[in-house]
């Protein structure tokens, strides 16, 4: 069996980083699981939102297909970094547009400043003012959790690769069993549909009153040419041995591999359905299911391949 050396990933892992300097500590986590696409959920500071959109993008430049859960834990130094900060015009115009509605009223006003903080509208969004620096600082730790985690996914798909690579070997000598088999099969056919041909012939003259009933050979022989094309399936196990080979180039050479093999691998059972529906044979009967054993597992392994 070959090693597999190419970058076959998992859609499976973990990883996290952490980050301390003068502007704080900050701790990523990133867990990812099976997804037909790439679905990232972010669990992070309020004051980080406008910045998912960039590390989105960042994301995207590691990871390809599953889901990723994405959390950010930030301790900063400076707390007024990040705290929302007062529209002070949109309060102060507030404030004189109460002040002049009691003049108009003749009614006692008292502004009460502690009920700004109720106002959610007079607070701006922090992540807009966040310093360049901070940014960059965050961004770095996003890229160590991501570069993490695809270690961790790199690991499982080469545990991966290795099973579907053990299993493509394993169908690959039942392919051998049968084209042995299937090369002996038509003679075997063809001689027992004669004899039951002749068997019947006799049959018919031992009870026949008139001449006796003669075989048409050229008939005979056209008819066991017929069945000798339907029971043929070296062409389907030559395009069987191509698939196998062309999955083991995949899991060895190709990154992005859980696609294509997905689609290879439905062309494999297409192609030994076949030849188990053209033989009719009991001992290829239990190879062809032997060998779709094996093709279920690789089918199940690489739904977990990105």
């Amino acid at each position: 069996m070959s090693v597999p050396t190419g970058s076959v990933r998992s859609m499976t892992g973990f990883g996290s980083s952490r980050l301390q300097n003068e502007d704080g500590v900050q701790s990523w986590e990133i867990r990812t699981i099976n997804s037909r696409y790439l679905e990232i959920k972010w669990r992070i500071p309020g004051y980080c939102r406008r910045l998912e959109n960039g590390w989105e993008k960042i994301v995207r430049s590691y990871l390809t297909r599953g889901r990723v859960d994405i959390s950010l834990d930030v301790r900063l130094t400076q707390p007024d970094a990040v705290c929302p900060t007062l529209d002070i015009t949109q309060a102060r115009g507030m404030l004189n547009q109460m002040q002049e509605l009691a003049k108009l009223t003749d009614l006692p006003f008292q502004p009460d400043l502690n009920q700004l903080f109720l106002h959610s509208g007079l607070w701006r969004d922090p992540s807009g003012d966040l310093s360049e620096r901070l940014v960059d600082y965050m961004s770095q730790g996003l890229h160590a959790a991501l570069k993490d985690v695809q270690q961790a996914r790199l690991r499982e798909g080469q545990t991966l690769s290795r099973d579907i690579l053990s299993r493509l070997e394993r169908m690959t000598d039942i392919l051998v069993k049968i084209r042995s088999r299937t090369a002996g099969l038509v003679p075997k056919r063809m001689e027992l549909l004669h004899e039951r041909i002749d068997a019947l012939i006799q049959s018919y003259n031992a009870h026949r009153d008139a001449g006796p009933l003669v075989l048409d050979e050229p008939r005979m022989l056209q008819e066991l040419a017929l069945l000798s094309d339907r029971l043929d399936v070296s062409e389907e196990l030559t395009r069987l041995a191509m698939h196998l080979e062309e999955a083991r180039r995949i899991l060895n050479h190709v990154a992005d591999s859980g696609r294509r093999l997905d689609f290879l691998f439905q062309e494999c059972l297409r192609e030994i359905s076949t030849c188990g529906n053209k033989t009719q044979d009991a001992e290829i009967s239990r190879d062809v299911v032997a060998f779709k054993a094996e093709l279920e597992k690789c089918r199940e392994q690489i739904q977990n391949l990105e």
